[in-house]
């Protein structure tokens, strides 16, 4: 099934938002308000800041509802050059991977493709490779 997502458009990026996996942490509301700014309609305001800042901002969105497309060719290509694949350990946590990532199994079959995944660190989740939440069920410790 496919998400249901909200575009906001201008001549340089394309911001989008999918309420249905958002998680409320609220980076953006914080990290950058003059866009971001839920007692407002609409909430999101891509004219309140440079497309620049609106992509650092985006860019820490734990979840992945927040997502951007560059529309200016030249930018896309400076923010490529610089893209690399991250790897976070939470702490007693997953690992947060982010890049542009694809999910396959050893058939070769894509499993999901997407910017940033959570995977499973305490070998207990019941939706593998993805975390699900059980280690803090379980009370996982990282070592």
């Amino acid at each position: 099934m496919e998400e249901k997502r909200v575009k906001y458009k201008s001549d340089k990026i394309i911001v989008s938002f999918a309420p249905d996996v958002c998680i409320h942490a609220a980076e953006c509301v914080r990290g950058l308000p003059s866009v971001f700014n839920t007692s407002k309609k609409p909430w999101i305001n891509i004219a309140g800041a440079d497309q620049s800042e609106i992509i650092s901002v985006i860019e820490r969105c734990p979840s992945g509802a927040l997502k951007y497309e560059l529309i200016d060719l030249e930018l896309k290509e400076d923010i490529k050059k610089m893209e690399k694949t991250k790897i976070t350990l939470m702490p007693n946590g997953p690992l947060m991977v982010e890049g542009n990532l694809s999910i396959v199994k050893l058939s070769g079959e894509t499993v999901k493709d997407g910017e940033k995944f959570f995977l499973c660190r305490c070998g207990q989740s019941s939706n593998k490779p993805f975390c699900d939440g059980t280690h803090k069920k379980i009370e996982f410790k990282a070592e």
